[in-house]
């Protein structure tokens, strides 16, 4: 594959809504507009963690803020995406132990849309923009398709 394959690759997948979604959710939680002028593309880059990479960071401490900031702005873009698909309000509630252990959930009224094991947190990641797409809109599409399916459970 040739960088220019990859540079258009590439380019195809910033043009994702769910990746769009994941900017707008990091734009909407900047409180001083420090990414106000950024690039989707740099936005999302602290998301793309290589498996050296990964090897490199310990999971023996607490996570760190700003780990914990990208997989809330993960989960809030998936909620972002069935909201926007489904017109059924979504939730997100993200549990982690200081280890790294723990809970992504999004739901919407009672019914559970997605739900994800949460483990060595401090090394979340993907290993391209392509797989961050990719994860992102499956997790969507089954959470859209249970909003579908269940329509009366998620209704208050």
């Amino acid at each position: 594959m040739t960088t220019d394959t990859v540079t258009q690759t590439t380019v195809e997948y910033l043009n994702s809504p769910f990746l769009k979604a994941i900017a707008q959710q990091i734009r909407a939680n900047d409180s001083y507009g420090t990414y106000r002028n950024w690039s989707d593309e740099l936005l999302l880059k602290p998301f793309i963690v290589t498996k050296a990479q990964k090897r490199e960071i310990s999971v023996d401490g607490d996570i760190d803020p700003i780990t914990k900031g990208r997989i809330l702005a993960f989960y809030r873009a998936i909620a972002h995406q069935i909201e926007e698909q489904t017109g059924a309000l979504s939730q997100v509630v993200i549990d982690l132990s200081h280890e790294g252990f723990g809970w992504a959930l999004i739901f919407s009224g009672r019914l559970l849309l997605v739900s994800r094991t949460l483990r060595d947190a401090q090394r979340f990641g993907f290993d391209s923009i392509e797989k961050l797409a990719i994860e992102g809109e499956k997790l969507t599409e089954s959470g859209v398709a249970l909003a579908h399916r269940f329509s009366d459970v998620r209704k208050l």
